[in-house]
Formats: structure tokens, C-alpha cells, sequence
């Protein structure tokens, strides 16, 4: 598996970043053990994580796995979510970021993070204010570092002016939900991180199982179904005729569906390393497998072309025709 850089931080990380979401959860800890193992043995060396994956026994879990070669690991981890009942055990305050990366740090058995993504935007918490936090987090040792996860283009780009006009540590990583069927990050988000040399780590490649095409059959089980988050994330009608077209193309070709949109997603020049994800190591080796592909500047666009193409930011598609 080949690496590449994060962000400006002169560290490599593999093509691929497994998300330990399915720890303690989806994955008990014999199948959590399994599926490292695998991304170990095929060269993964970035695992993503948060605080609030399966109530904290996704850190727990990673953290145990990973004793004896820590150094050979790359660790990213999130904090916003509410860690307890008080109401100043959540967002992105100095207070609240402080005490989350203590606790996760208890729970992976290490002394520090590569990289912290705040979660969400806390809309309560001015922005340069969380930076500030990051700083200290930065300064004191546990966290390497910062990173930001959903954010807007517009968002992380004036957390990087004020950490420039501070003389901050730099954001390294952002972490934005893109896949053929989310394509909004194209418009704004993926150039502004290659303009600012910032690694961009997208989840979801795989459109939540959505682009695997086993939700083509009625009946089917799993996140789109099971989950409300999910359904109204992927109800839109068009998005099922993408997956059913994505399907046929990859039949036609013999290509595993969930290997093409991961290589997809990994094909864009402003992305890093895809985050995969999985229930059992039989549903992770089609996504380890993408590496495998070839995706052709071609390959790539006769893909795109089976989907929407997000309009310019300046919403002027008069001017992305070509003339007749």
C-alpha cells in the first residue's frame, strides 16, 4: 500500500484510513482484533476514531490492539459530542476539548493523538476560541495535530487565517463526508484544502452500503434501513437509480461495486486517504482491494458521469458547457 503526506506535517500515512466505528458495536472484540490484523497485514498504518463510537469502547478496543507497536500507528480522534450530562460536557470549548482528549487518551493507552478533529461546528463557541483550544492541546503534548470533521469550506479556511495570523499550529486534516452520491465537497471544500495543502480523510466512500448495491433487493438489511440518520441521508430517489446504474457498471466490467467507489473517492487530487469501514473482515477486503484498481483520469469521469455533478460555486453551469 502506497502513503502519502498529511497535510504539511512531513508524516505518512497510508492510501487507506480504517474508522473503527463498528468497535464495541457492529464488531465485538475477537472480530475488531480480525479486521486490524488485516489492514496491518495489507499496510494500513492511519485509524480513525471519536470518543463517541459505541460510547467509548471504540477507543478502548483500538487501544488495546495497538499496544506493543504504537509508534508504528497513526491515531485520529474527535471530540464535540456530549461525554455526560452536564451541560458543559459537550461542543468545542476549551473546557469540554480539554477534558475529552484526557478521557480518550485513558481509553487508547497512549500519551497523545496524532490528530484531533473537532466533530461538528458548535455554533455556540466562536470559532477562533476553538482554535485556541487546539493550540493548547497542541502545546501541551497530546495532541500533534488539529484537524477539523464537517465543517464548511468557508469555516476551515478562517480557522487557517487565524491560526496564521496567531503563528498557531496549522490545521493538518479535514475530514468531509464525499462519495458518488455526496458530491458537494467537488465544489468548494476539496479545492480549498489542496490550495491550503490540508490532507482531506472523506468518509462514507461507500455511501453507507448505498453503492454496494445490496439495497437493490427489497428486504435488505442494514444502515440505510436500520438507522434514521442514514434513510433521510440517502432517501433521495436519485441517488438509489446512481446505485443501480454504479451497479451495472460494475458488473459489466466485473469490479467489485464497494472497491470502485472507494478507489473512486481515493482518485480525487485533493483526497488523502478514504476512510473505510466494516462489520466483519469478509465485508472489509473489497475496500482494502481498491488499491488494486486502476483509476484512470477515464475510468474516473465515465464514473462521475453516472451521477450528479454539483454545480460551480458560483452556480454559473452556463459557463461548464463546452461550446457546440
Amino acid at each position: 500500500m502506497k502513503t502519502r503526506p498529511l497535510g504539511r506535517s512531513g508524516i505518512q500515512v497510508s492510501e487507506l484510513c480504517f474508522g473503527t466505528m463498528s468497535f464495541g458495536g457492529d464488531a465485538d472484540p475477537a472480530m475488531s482484533a480480525s479486521m486490524y490484523k488485516a489492514c496491518r497485514d495489507a499496510g494500513v498504518n492511519f485509524f480513525d476514531t471519536a470518543d463517541q463510537y459505541n460510547k467509548g469502547r471504540s477507543e478502548e478496543i483500538l487501544g488495546e490492539l495497538m499496544q506493543g507497536h504504537r509508534d508504528d500507528i497513526i491515531v485520529a480522534t474527535k471530540c464535540f459530542n456530549p461525554s455526560g450530562p452536564d451541560v458543559n460536557a459537550k461542543g468545542n470549548t476549551r473546557r469540554h476539548m480539554t477534558r475529552a482528549v484526557e478521557a480518550s487518551l485513558r481509553r487508547l493507552k497512549t500519551d497523545r493523538v496524532e490528530v484531533l478533529y473537532l466533530h461538528q461546528i458548535d455554533v455556540r463557541t466562536p470559532l477562533e476560541e476553538s482554535m485556541r483550544g487546539l493550540e493548547d492541546l497542541v502545546r501541551s503534548g497530546k495532541v500533534l495535530y488539529p484537524a477539523l470533521s464537517n465543517h464548511t469550506a468557508w469555516q476551515t479556511q478562517r480557522a487557517v487565517s487565524y491560526q496564521e495570523h496567531m503563528g498557531w499550529a496549522r490545521l493538518q486534516a479535514i475530514q468531509p463526508m464525499y462519495n458518488l452520491v455526496k458530491r458537494q465537497a467537488e465544489v468548494e471544500i476539496l479545492p480549498m484544502a489542496e490550495a491550503n495543502g490540508i490532507a482531506v480523510m472523506p468518509y462514507s466512500p461507500g455511501a453507507a452500503g448505498l453503492l454496494s448495491g445490496k439495497y437493490l433487493q427489497k428486504g435488505s438489511a442494514g444502515r440505510i434501513v436500520d438507522n434514521k440518520q442514514y434513510e433521510s441521508r440517502y432517501s433521495d430517489e436519485w441517488m438509489h437509480e446512481v446505485a443501480a446504474k454504479f451497479a451495472a457498471f460494475c458488473k459489466g466490467r466485473n469490479l467489485h461495486p464497494v472497491s470502485v467507489a472507494v478507489a473512486w473517492v481515493g482518485s480525487h487530487p485533493a483526497v488523502t486517504a478514504p476512510i473505510i469501514g466494516a462489520r466483519n473482515v469478509e465485508q472489509l477486503r473489497a475496500s482494502l482491494d481498491s488499491v488494486k484498481l486502476d483509476m484512470t483520469p477515464a475510468l474516473r469521469a465515465e464514473i462521475a458521469a453516472l451521477s450528479r455533478t454539483p454545480p460551480p460555486a458560483n452556480d454559473r453551469l452556463e459557463e461548464q458547457k463546452k461550446p457546440g
